[in-house]
């Protein structure tokens, strides 16, 4: 049976479901996306009213599809939306997007026990996407506005549901010192990016609002309720670990962090997964240039945004915030907020509800006294729980269990589940990106275009990727995994094991010069197909 006749099922139509659809499209495949919204867009349909990209809109692209020249640089959240809908009636993706459908639960039948894949030495039986053709995702599938769900079978599963949204990390807390001891409201930053943006202005408008957080969402709620409430209510910024977040991408105000962090040479700064001890010798024996480079722009960062004036400085180096994929955009004019008394930063290791508001550490050292910060509203600007998220899909507790507990191959594949992929899980500086790379080499996967190597080597690959991970990206936070998935400081070797598998050339650049020192980029992968 031709291969490109199979069915294949997309779970999700933001960036990187339109991806997955557009390049199986190319290839002959007529796959089906189930999009729980009433559009294309994924996360970027449900934000804040001011959110933005957080990287230029130069770099933040398809490979082959250019934005308008009328683009922000850092374009506005509904600009994006509407360059995926473009991106989506391009390549004909909207035509196979079922909207205001949600996949509820999924389940693999095979011809075989469930726990025959514990005896694999190729993945699914033979190394092929399809296995032996035998076995069927069954997916339920709940319409929005239909009281009955249905339930459809298809050849492959493609999750492309990301680590944001959907279930909210909400930190544990001490007895009866929890929401139900507060006095006012209490909503996790997802349930505000879903409200109407009237809504959620109305929310703010008035009121005292403690916000806690230290990422780009939280810094991006504070500045909405200093434009809503000026100095008279102050919104206070609840954090205990400050994160990097820029003024601009460019140091020294000539040369952009990716010449520094996203080029060839770059990565030879870091002892990349895979690539064996030469790799590890040469990583360390740089490690005094790579320790520079990351001392010098985090100084330039904090001379240039008074983040020491304020106790915001992070406790890690630049470094780390891009191998941790923690690089955000400060909101525009923030410290300007700040220093007009809008906003109030308030550093505590933990905290917990009172009737008034939040009980807090008075500071970030130890033996500090518990203040009461009081508030009217408090957001929990504190994550998401990705890998829940992941695992709440499926009906078997076997893939519960396994799913999550370690990387994917390729960041696209467990050696031990059968017929599906996972695209978008794993984070990168640029997310659009690294899911375009993944989504094209799942196409050719599924085309027959190459074969997957040994379980074992699968899973030795894996580990040696979660080691990296466990060292140089940390946890994702209180309650998650030991590991957090970011490819940042290593993009482009993973890109280049993504090209060996496909057989294309991993060099992309013309010339020496280029090739080692110049950032790569989604268009340098424009004619992989």
């Amino acid at each position: 049976m031709d291969q490109r006749a199979k069915r294949v099922a997309i779970v999700g139509a933001g960036t990187t479901g339109l991806a997955a659809c557009k390049h199986l499209l190319a290839r002959g495949f007529r796959p089906v996306v189930f999009e729980a919204g009433e559009s294309v867009g994924g996360l970027w349909t449900r934000t804040l009213a001011s959110t933005r990209l957080q990287t230029p809109a130069v770099a933040y692209r398809y490979s082959d599809f250019p934005w308008p020249d009328s683009a922000d640089v850092f374009p506005h959240h509904d600009q994006v939306v509407d360059y995926l809908a473009a991106y989506a009636r391009r390549f004909g993706v909207d035509e196979c997007v079922r909207f205001r459908s949600t996949v509820v639960a999924a389940e693999y039948v095979g011809s075989e026990p469930e726990d025959a894949a514990d005896g694999w030495e190729r993945w699914a039986g033979n190394g092929e996407a399809f296995g032996d053709g035998t076995g069927v995702w069954r997916l339920t599938v709940r319409q929005h506005g239909v009281e009955t769900s249905q339930v459809h079978e298809f050849d492959f599963l493609i999750l492309c549901m990301g680590r944001f949204g959907g279930v909210p990390n909400i930190p544990a807390f001490p007895p009866d010192g929890g929401p139900e001891a507060f006095g006012g409201r209490v909503l996790h930053s997802m349930d505000l990016s879903d409200m109407a943006d009237a809504d959620a202005a109305a929310l703010v408008k008035g009121k005292r609002v403690a916000v806690v957080g230290a990422s780009k969402t939280a810094f991006e709620i504070a500045a909405e309720c200093a434009e809503a409430n000026g100095a008279g209510l102050p919104c206070t910024m609840v954090c205990r670990n400050p994160q990097w977040l820029l003024h601009g991408t460019n140091v020294w105000g000539t040369v952009n962090i990716a010449y520094l962090y996203m080029n060839r040479f770059a990565e030879l700064m870091v002892p990349r997964p895979g690539s064996g001890a030469a790799s590890r010798i040469l990583a360390a024996l740089l490690a005094p240039l790579a320790w520079a480079i990351s001392a010098a722009t985090g100084a330039y960062y904090r001379r240039e945004i008074p983040m020491r004036e304020h106790g915001m400085v992070p406790g890690h180096g630049f470094a780390r915030c891009v191998s941790s994929c923690l690089i955000s955009m400060l909101p525009d004019g923030f410290y300007d907020r700040v220093k007009e008394g809008s906003v109030v930063f308030q550093r505590s290791k933990s905290f917990s509800f009172c009737e008034d508001g939040l009980q807090v550490l008075d500071g970030a050292g130890s033996g500090n006294k518990r203040r009461v910060v009081p508030a009217d509203v408090v957001i929990l600007a504190t994550g998401f729980r990705g890998d829940q998220k992941l695992r709440d899909m499926f009906v078997s507790p076997r893939v519960k269990d396994i799913i999550a507990a370690m990387p994917l191959y390729r960041e696209c594949v467990h050696p031990r589940v059968a017929q599906m992929a996972v695209l978008g899980y794993a984070e990168g500086l640029n997310n659009i990106y690294a899911s375009e790379m993944a989504a094209k080499w799942v196409a050719r996967l599924l085309d027959g275009g190459f074969r997957l190597p040994s379980v074992r080597r699968m899973e030795e690959s894996c580990a040696e990727w979660g080691r990296y991970y466990e060292q140089r990206s940390g946890g994702g936070g209180d309650g998650q995994s030991a590991w957090r998935p970011c490819i940042g400081a290593v993009n482009l070797w993973y890109n280049d094991e993504l090209c060996r598998d496909m057989g294309c050339e991993h060099r992309r650049k013309k010339g020496f010069l280029a090739e080692w020192f110049q950032p790569y980029g989604a268009v340098d992968y424009a004619n992989i197909l």
